[in-house]
């Protein structure tokens, strides 16, 4: 007998052929085959979809995780914008005092003939001394003696500069400048002005890299604790003071940053 050139397929063949192209066929709800049954694609997707997501707890580990590592980080940031800013600051009063170096070249070595803003505008903290008192309306700001040796007046600014509410060495008396001293008066930093009242030069100094200058108006720029206010109490304000800090011109221009201890020592120097 010749093999035939035709193998007929009945259905049956044709069933048990489709199941053996599709794979293994287990059994579930979704779609019957026969008495088989096997995974249709709705039911398929949901389990990738489950599988896919994060669960509740994935979730709260991933936040608390985001969280140590903002509390880690911003604190470092914070450290850095300031560690930047008072650079900037340190810089700005070294310029002033090479613009006074050259003002002094020009003045036969006096320091500049000038006031700053709390001189101008609260005389009073000169009443023990009417004679300097009365020079005050004939000064200019230390800014205005300085243009002519300055190419820029932002130099007179501190970055960290936010007001004051108070004078930090007259507590008593009100000198309220917000949002900062640069911002109302162009200045951020004060002056020893008995430097001018008495047409001081560096040569008659005894020992002017001990003596201060010029320095940041408020100490809590740069340290610790909130700015003193009017009529603050004594013990409150020397507590506060104690952790203020301050950048300082010497009379030599070199510029350092000092707590309050050495801040007022330069003060005390004899001149």
């Amino acid at each position: 007998m010749r093999r035939p050139s035709f193998i007929p397929f009945w259905p049956g063949h044709l069933i048990a052929f489709n199941n053996y192209l599709r794979g293994p066929i287990v059994p579930t709800d979704i779609e019957n085959t026969g008495n088989l049954c096997r995974p249709g694609p709705r039911k398929m997707i949901l389990r990738m979809k489950r599988s896919a997501a994060f669960t509740l707890i994935e979730l709260l580990v991933v936040i608390t995780i985001l969280a140590i590592l903002a509390g880690i980080l911003f604190p470092v940031f914070a450290k850095a914008k300031f560690a930047a800013k008072n650079i900037t600051c340190v810089s700005n009063l070294r310029q002033i005092g090479t613009a006074q170096s050259l003002y002094m070249n020009d003045y036969d070595d006096l320091y500049p003939w000038a006031l700053d803003v709390s001189d101008k505008y609260r005389p009073e903290i000169w009443n023990g001394f009417p004679e300097f008192q009365a020079e005050i309306p004939k000064l200019p700001l230390m800014n205005e003696a300085l243009q002519s040796y300055t190419k820029n007046q932002k130099i007179f600014e501190c970055p960290l500069d936010t007001g004051i509410n108070v004078l930090d060495s007259h507590p008593d008396i009100a000198f309220d400048v917000h949002p900062s001293m640069f911002k109302v008066y162009g200045l951020s930093y004060l002056w020893r002005t008995e430097f001018a009242m008495k047409h001081l030069s560096q040569s008659a100094l005894q020992n002017p890299a001990s003596v201060n200058l010029m320095f940041t108006a408020g100490g809590h720029w740069l340290g610790n604790g909130r700015a003193l206010n009017v009529n603050e109490n004594p013990a409150t304000a020397l507590l506060l003071q104690q952790g203020y800090r301050y950048n300082v011109l010497y009379g030599d221009f070199h510029v350092k940053n000092v707590s309050y201890a050495d801040y007022q020592k330069s003060w005390g120097t004899d001149l």
